[in-house]
């Protein structure tokens, strides 16, 4: 049976969104293509109809989960104009957060991995990642236009690093402690 272009394209869809987030919760070599297609709710031969290879999927899933979280970022921001690198950080330094890496930011679940991808992968991230330090820089308030850069670069490294040591500790006092840290630094 013939599949439509439409019905091609939420196949296509279900799988990018399947490897979004089983990317960030298993890593990108935790799961292979089968098991993908599979939660997908697709057979594992229709995938190579969809993407030239698993590098291909990643650099798609991976730009599509950044491109969510900086949505959610500009959300956040819009409804808290007076502070809104703290609105920001009081969502991602989360426990909520931390525990849930498939439905997270891609960067503090798989970061330190996509230093180890192909070019497109980090293309995909590197625009995603400079993307997301032009809207942190949009809403520091009255400084130079390099202060701005500085502190949204800051700001998002503080964001990340914090996210993934309180993911790293086994000890939950500890953890917790880390992402306070993080959104007091942020607040300063």
């Amino acid at each position: 049976m013939r599949v439509t272009r439409e019905q091609a394209a939420q196949n296509r869809d279900r799988i990018v969104e399947a490897a979004a987030q089983l990317f960030r919760e298993r890593g990108f070599d935790g799961i292979g293509v089968a098991d993908l297609m599979k939660e997908a709710g697709l057979t594992h031969g229709g995938f190579y109809g969809h993407f030239s290879s698993k590098e291909d999927l990643i650099a798609e899933a991976s730009a599509r989960a950044l491109t969510r979280s900086l949505a959610l970022w500009s959300t956040l921001a819009a409804r808290a104009p007076r502070d809104p690198l703290s609105a920001i950080a009081g969502v991602y330094l989360t426990s909520r957060h931390r525990d849930n890496p498939g439905a997270g930011c891609l960067l503090a679940a798989l970061g330190p991995d996509v230093s180890r991808q192909g070019p497109a992968v980090r293309r995909a991230v590197t625009d995603s990642v400079r993307s997301g330090c032009d809207l942190l820089a949009t809403l520091v308030p009255r400084k130079s236009k390099a202060a701005r850069r500085r502190k949204a670069i800051t700001t998002f490294a503080t964001l990340v690093g914090a996210m993934v040591m309180a993911r790293a500790v086994d000890d939950r006092a500890l953890s917790q402690e880390i992402l306070d840290a993080g959104l007091a630094s942020v607040k300063d």
